[in-house]
């Protein structure tokens, strides 16, 4: 008999680490099936054409003679053989009303190798890099948040991605392909997607709103800085944002959305520290961090703080130390309080599962 338990202990152990894995699967395949509802689906015949010159991003360019192709599809299986290099998509489409305070999301699938993305000449995203400093990203799921001030309303919309082939298959070869609403994510009244002024370093008047940033680079938010052009970079880095408060807000108890941020982060509205996520030390590089990057940055805005009616400067200062890095997911924005209440309450099911399958990991793999 004892033997027998002594041969069938690896097998208990086998199958209740299968169970394990199976379970969470199916923990992590409930909550990301509540995360997107379709808006507008993108499949099908889009304009193509291969070569690279700037204007072909512009809303207003003419492309009315070039090829279509299928998307998602490799462009080999499109008529284009062999062919590696620069090309570009376009794709024409309106929206029905009611979408203009919603989070709209452009899911792509998976771009082999390099893309860059426009909405209506506005850049939205990008994966991977392009030559010289080139950097395959033919297997990341491209999903990226649409600012507001992009997406025309009450017309024809222009998506324009420009595309880099290095070698076997390439272009929009394959996943979802159309715009999302982002459910998980509530409505904010004043959406931050989109271009931020950004700083790598460290420099404690960075926080102030009188500093003057407008040398500064600009960058997308929410996306890693890696693939906006600081490869490999870790440490300390900052992102500014200017803001005006709509009137209808002022006297309303407020929250700032920063979405999520690898990995620490200290947040500061007009110079005054509203909030931070982890601990940043004297030495950043001596500061410690472990799951901070998962956290959904949310801070309460004191009510003395915003300026009514004139300039309003958010300052993050974040420090990343090791792999990705920056404000990298939404939702960004400002909401009120009764708002967010509302939205919580609707999540503790999401975040029960986040944090079971995120255990479950642990248990399996640590």
């Amino acid at each position: 008999m004892e033997r027998t338990n002594e041969m069938t202990r690896p097998m208990i152990k086998h199958h209740r680490l299968f169970f394990l894995i199976m379970l969470s699967l199916l923990l992590l395949s409930v909550a990301s099936a509540q995360e997107w509802k379709s808006v507008l689906d993108l499949r099908g015949k889009w304009k193509f054409q291969i070569g690279d010159e700037k204007k072909w991003m512009e809303k207003s360019f003419n492309d009315s003679k070039w090829e279509e192709v299928f998307v998602p599809s490799p462009w080999e299986d499109e008529g284009f053989p062999g062919y590696d290099g620069y090309a570009w998509y376009r794709k024409h489409f309106t929206l029905s009303s009611g979408w203009e305070k919603k989070e709209l999301y452009l899911h792509l699938g998976c771009i082999d190798d390099v893309g860059e993305v426009y909405l209506n000449g506005i850049m939205v995203g990008i994966s991977g890099s392009f030559p010289p400093d080139y950097n395959s990203a033919y297997n990341a799921k491209i999903i990226l948040p649409l600012p507001r001030n992009a997406i025309n309303n009450s017309g024809d919309n222009v998506i324009a991605v420009r595309v880099y082939d290095s070698q076997l298959q390439g272009g929009i070869v394959q996943g979802k392909i159309g715009l999302y609403e982002a459910i998980d994510y509530p409505s904010s009244e004043l959406s931050f997607v989109g271009k931020w002024q950004f700083k790598t370093g460290d420099d404690e008047r960075w926080k102030n709103p009188d500093f003057d940033d407008r040398k500064w680079d600009n960058i997308f938010v929410p996306a890693v800085w890696e693939t906006q052009g600081y490869a490999d970079y870790d440490g300390m880095a900052w992102y500014r944002l200017h803001f005006k408060v709509p009137a209808e807000l002022t006297g309303k108890t407020l929250v700032l959305l920063l979405g999520k941020i690898d990995d620490l982060d200290e947040t500061y509205l007009n110079g005054e520290l509203i909030g931070h996520t982890g601990r940043i030390r004297s030495n950043p590089s001596r500061s410690s961090h472990d799951r901070e990057y998962q956290e959904l940055r949310t801070y309460t805005i004191p009510s003395n703080v915003l300026k009514a009616g004139a300039d309003n400067v958010i300052a993050v200062r974040v420090f990343d130390g090791m792999g990705f890095g920056g404000i990298y997911q939404g939702p960004l924005g400002i909401i009120t309080r009764e708002q967010y209440k509302k939205w919580k309450k609707s999540r503790p099911w999401k975040e029960r599962i986040d944090e079971d399958s995120r255990n479950i990991f642990d248990l399996i793999f640590n």
